[in-house]
């Protein structure tokens, strides 16, 4: 049976910083695995083992685990459960082999150098993912703390942050907290330019008055239409709305977005949500691009997938993660809507579009099969009518809409 993992975390202090109990985990050790930055933190020990931890990581952890009667200690910057590597060994060997051992974070000694409250921030981590991911938490008055890759950071944080609106937020940038070279600068994003800073590095960013207030920002749907690059074919903003309340975005849940268009609808479903994903569908080379972009300047790049080819085939691709939510906002088909409606999970909800006489035939026709409600949504807005003001009708759009019972209904 393998020993145990005990994760050790370790700031830019080193050795002194320990605590007694840490200090003992490691002098006992059979075998210590870490950077060579952290290694080289500690004192020597005799016939100590030393390894640095294996890249890839994820391919290599088998070589992690303890062998039997062998003590085995991983060390990991402060905490070793904020984006770090006792998150990935938990998830590879399972918590009872793990335990863990947190020092203060970079994100704590952050927010105790600027005075800020836990409760009065939002901590992202930038580590091995898309900077952008920070934007949708640009919002007034916001405090972020933002864990960074390496020194290239800041100033990619300082440019993201200016083109949202925010170039006049007070962006400080720490690095080695807690260390002998600590230090840091602060500036605003909009003056901060191409300055790089040592690796080890948080941001903390405080907002203010926005600039402007693009379009972009906060969490509820239905953003102007031109907010989202398209070429025509997008679901307009307030019958997106309605689509978005009945699709009911939840915390780390998946949506399918089948014949995806601009993406807005399954971005949307993203940033309604912390950690709510998005599987986008379109056989459009070009649109599938404008997905693509319209996620990078939301900020949920890492949370929309997207997949070049037909809503026919995307159904019945068994790779594709079971979706929780499905929308198709037109081009409907009998064969895709019934796959999926296999496909969604218990207490899953599909939103079908149809904007044409054959394709509300077919949703009146699965509504009879399935069940679920029918609704026509008729918008009409204020334009100018020669000398003065009319109303003008957009294209009404009949909107079905099912929820899968639960597994408990499903079974009875």
């Amino acid at each position: 049976m393998s020993a145990m993992i005990e994760v050790v975390g370790i700031g830019d202090d080193g050795w002194s910083g320990l605590s007694e109990a840490s200090r003992h985990l490691v002098e006992r050790a059979d075998t210590v695995i870490g950077s060579p930055r952290q290694l080289d933190l500690l004192p020597s020990m005799g016939q100590q083992e030393r390894r640095t931890l294996p890249s890839p990581l994820r391919d290599n952890l088998q070589s992690l685990v303890g062998e039997s009667g062998r003590h085995t200690v991983v060390l990991a910057s402060g905490d070793p459960l904020l984006s770090g590597i006792g998150t990935t060994l938990i998830k590879a060997v399972g918590r009872e082999a793990v335990r863990v051992h947190p020092a203060l974070s970079s994100e704590t000694l952050a927010r105790a150098r600027m005075g800020w409250s836990a409760e009065s921030v939002d901590v992202v981590t930038l580590v091995r993912r898309s900077t952008d991911r920070f934007l949708p938490f640009v919002t007034p008055g916001a405090r972020l703390v933002l864990l960074c890759s390496d020194g290239d950071g800041p100033a990619e944080v300082a440019r993201l942050a200016a083109e949202a609106g925010a170039g006049t937020a007070q962006l400080t940038a720490w690095w080695h907290l807690g260390g002998q070279n600590e230090g840091s600068h602060s500036t605003t994003c909009a003056a901060w330019g191409d300055e790089r800073t040592p690796d080890l590095v948080v941001v903390c960013l405080e907002v203010g008055v926005l600039d402007a207030e693009p379009q972009t920002l906060g969490p509820a749907p239905g953003r102007a239409d031109d907010a989202f690059e398209h070429d025509g074919l997008i679901t307009k903003r307030d019958v997106r709305a309605t689509a978005l309340a009945r699709l009911r975005p939840w915390p780390g849940q998946v949506l399918w977005d089948l014949g995806a268009g601009s993406g807005a609808v399954g971005i949307e479903w993203c940033l309604a949500a912390p950690r709510a994903r998005t599987v986008a569908i379109e056989r459009d080379p070009d649109r599938a691009d404008r997905v693509t972009q319209n996620a990078a300047r939301f900020g949920v790049s890492s949370r929309v997938d997207v997949h070049v080819t037909s809503t026919s085939a995307a159904v019945r691709d068994d790779d594709l993660p079971r979706p929780d939510a499905v929308f198709l906002g037109g081009g409907l088909d009998r064969d895709v809507l019934d796959a999926a409606i296999a496909a969604l999970r218990p207490g899953g909800r599909l939103v079908a579009h149809a904007v044409t006489r054959e394709s509300e035939a077919l949703l009146h026709e699965v509504h009879r099969t399935h069940g679920g409600s029918l609704t026509r949504l008729a918008v009409e807005h204020l334009e100018p009518l020669g000398r003065f003001n009319g109303w003008k009708p957009a294209r009404s759009v009949v909107q079905w809409c099912l929820t899968r019972p639960p597994r408990s209904k499903e079974s009875a």
